[in-house]
Parts: C-alpha cells; sequence; structure tokens
C-alpha cells in the first residue's frame, strides 16, 4: 500500500522553523467578529479536555461566545451536509480528520489565517480550504493494572499471545481511531498479505467490538472490562494516566498519525467570527491551550507537553496519513474489517 510519510520531515521542521506566526488578528477582523456576537463548532474534540477550554479562553479574550456541538466526524459531514441541502447553514466552524467530501460538493470556504504561511506545508492545504489544529497518534493502550509491567505487548504479533484472548477490544466503526486504523497500521508493519494473514489469526482473539468511540474504548480498558485497546488516541491514555486511572499507551511500531483540520464553512452565518476563532485555534496562544491538554500542536513554537506522544521518526515511528487520503484509505480497511472479522 502507498502511505505519504510526511511525518519525519514534517517534525523535524518543528526543531529548525524560525519564521514567527503572526501575533494577532487584524483588528478590522475582531471588530467584525464582535458584531457577529457568536460562532457555532461543530467539534469532533472532546468537549471537557480541550473544546470548552478554547471556547473559555476565546470568549475572554474577544467577547465573542461559541456555541459547540460536539458529533464524531461521520456526524459532523452529515450535520453540514443536511443543513445545506435545506439552505439553512448554522455551523460556522467545523473539525475532523476528513474534509475532502465537504471541499468537493463546495461546502466549505476557501480561507485561511495568515498565520499558516509559517506553518509546515504538510499542516495545511494547498487548496486554502484547511489548517491542522493538532495531531493525532493512533496506538494501542492497557489498563496497567492488568497488564503486568513487563508483559506489554512490544509488537503486533504479540496480540496473538493466548493469554489476550478475550481480553482485547477496538472501536467497530468506519475511523481511523478504530478497528481500520489498526489495520491500517497492521498492514504499514507487514504488507498487505502477510497483514491479512496476521489478521485472521487474531480474529481467532475473539475482539470485542464497540460501537463507540475510541476515547469511550478506552474508558471500558480503564473501567477494567478489557485489558488491552487496540486503538485509541494516544494522549487519551496520558491525560488519564495524569488523573490516576490506570492507563497507558504502547509505542508499537508504526503508530498511525493523522491531523485534525479545522474549516470554515460555506454560507454559515457567522462568517467573521469563523475566521476569528480558525485563526485562534492556530494562533501561539490557542496552541499552548492544546498542549497544556496534552493533546499534539502543530505550532513550531508550541511544543507537546509529553513530547513522547509524538513520533520521533527512530525510537517510535508512524505512518502518517494526509487528510485527502484518510477518508479513501479508512474506507479500505473498513472493507478487510467486514471481510475477516465479520
Amino acid at each position: 500500500m502507498n502511505f505519504r510519510s510526511g511525518l519525519p520531515m514534517a517534525a523535524g521542521l518543528f526543531c529548525v522553523l524560525s519564521t514567527s506566526f503572526a501575533q494577532a488578528a487584524d483588528a478590522a477582523l475582531i471588530e467584525a467578529a464582535k458584531k457577529d456576537g457568536s460562532v457555532t463548532w461543530y467539534t469532533t474534540q472532546i468537549v471537557n479536555q480541550i473544546a470548552a477550554p478554547i471556547a473559555d479562553a476565546f470568549e475572554k479574550k474577544y467577547g465573542v461566545k461559541v456555541n459547540y456541538v460536539r458529533a464524531d466526524n461521520n456526524e459532523v459531514i452529515l450535520r453540514l451536509n443536511s443543513e445545506a441541502k435545506a439552505g439553512k447553514v448554522q455551523g460556522d466552524v467545523f473539525d475532523g480528520t476528513v474534509a475532502t467530501s465537504l471541499i468537493r460538493d463546495g461546502l466549505v470556504l476557501q480561507w485561511q489565517p495568515d498565520s499558516v504561511k509559517a506553518m509546515p506545508k504538510d499542516y495545511q492545504d494547498p487548496q486554502g480550504y484547511w489548517v491542522a489544529t493538532n495531531l493525532y497518534v493512533h496506538t494501542p493502550g492497557i489498563n496497567t493494572a492488568l497488564v503486568p509491567k513487563g508483559q506489554e505487548p512490544k509488537t503486533h504479533q504479540d496480540f496473538l499471545d493466548p493469554k489476550w484472548k478475550g481480553k482485547m477490544v477496538w472501536a467497530a466503526r468506519q475511523a481511523s481511531s478504530a478497528a481500520p486504523g489498526f489495520i491500517g497500521s497492521v498492514f504499514a508493519d507487514m504488507g498487505e498479505e502477510k497483514g491479512k494473514a496476521f489478521l485472521r489469526e487474531l480474529a481467532k482473539q475473539n475482539v470485542a467490538a464497540l460501537g463507540v468511540s475510541a476515547r469511550q474504548v478506552l474508558d471500558q480498558v480503564i473501567a477494567g472490562e478489557y485489558s488491552i485497546a487496540l486503538n485509541i488516541f494516544n494522549n487519551h491514555a496520558t491525560i488519564s494516566a495524569e488523573q490516576g486511572a490506570p492507563s497507558a499507551w504502547l509505542p508499537i511500531n508504526p503508530g498511525l498519525a493523522v491531523f485534525s483540520i479545522a474549516a470554515i464553512t460555506k454560507n454559515g452565518p457567522h462568517q467573521n467570527a469563523a475566521k476569528l476563532l480558525l485563526d485562534y485555534l492556530v494562533s501561539e496562544e490557542g496552541q499552548k491551550i492544546y498542549s497544556a491538554a496534552n493533546y499534539i500542536s502543530v505550532h513550531p513554537n508550541v511544543p507537546p507537553k509529553d513530547p513522547s506522544l509524538r513520533p520521533d521518526g527512530a525510537k517510535f515511528k508512524a505512518i502518517f496519513v494526509q487528510p485527502d487520503e484518510v477518508e479513501a484509505k479508512v474506507a479500505e480497511w473498513w472493507k478487510v474489517y467486514q471481510e475477516i472479522f465479520r
């Protein structure tokens, strides 16, 4: 399979990039946004972890209210499509890992803040429709009370150990953070032929399939329902561990890295406030909120709070899938899931 593995290059750019981001949004845009009064953000981000803190900080800074609506990526796409067909777009800004179909259908405004000029090219849409806000890295996660230290799986093959039979779980959804993303990392590790042979053996391990988000899968593992989650957001495991939960992620090579991207809807009711919010999301101030919440920031001047979360291309590697590839790749891997595990 052909992947665009831009992550090591982009990670290196974080070390050498010296161009500064714009220090503040344009005064005219700020004034226009204040006249809008509010902005509606359709977000795939976890509300209490990142959406609410960003909304609160933005409101305090600019006096513009943020109405955020939490939904999964597919739900966001369906909602925006429905609003467009009804001729009444409600969402102003949206985020997620996929925007290809919305762009194709003419539902996304072609606009980026000036600050993206300082970002690595992989972190912005060359056509000007979206900009990355944070990096997602998908890896397995464990309950540290149920998986003894030193006995954690270190390679994909280790998941075939009989002791893990009936003790593993993943989300059975068409998403990079669910079963398809794990399948993609297996193919990157072994190739498609050997990867499918491995997956057929894995199917004998009775992996539990839940129709929920990756965050909810990890919560089930933390609760002790299962020992191992095969595919989660690695930063979620770190967030839970900091709160005292028996949670850790496994740096099994390769992980799967994708961007959370944000964009503005075309014909949304608060275009100026939307532009100001998008500018804030990728500003140094906004990115510090991502980092403080243990999200993997994309601003060159804002390193992750936990640097180990970001693949270094040496000890911990990842296959990077660009936003314009995610939809097709996930659909491809989902077919493999249905073929082998259903």
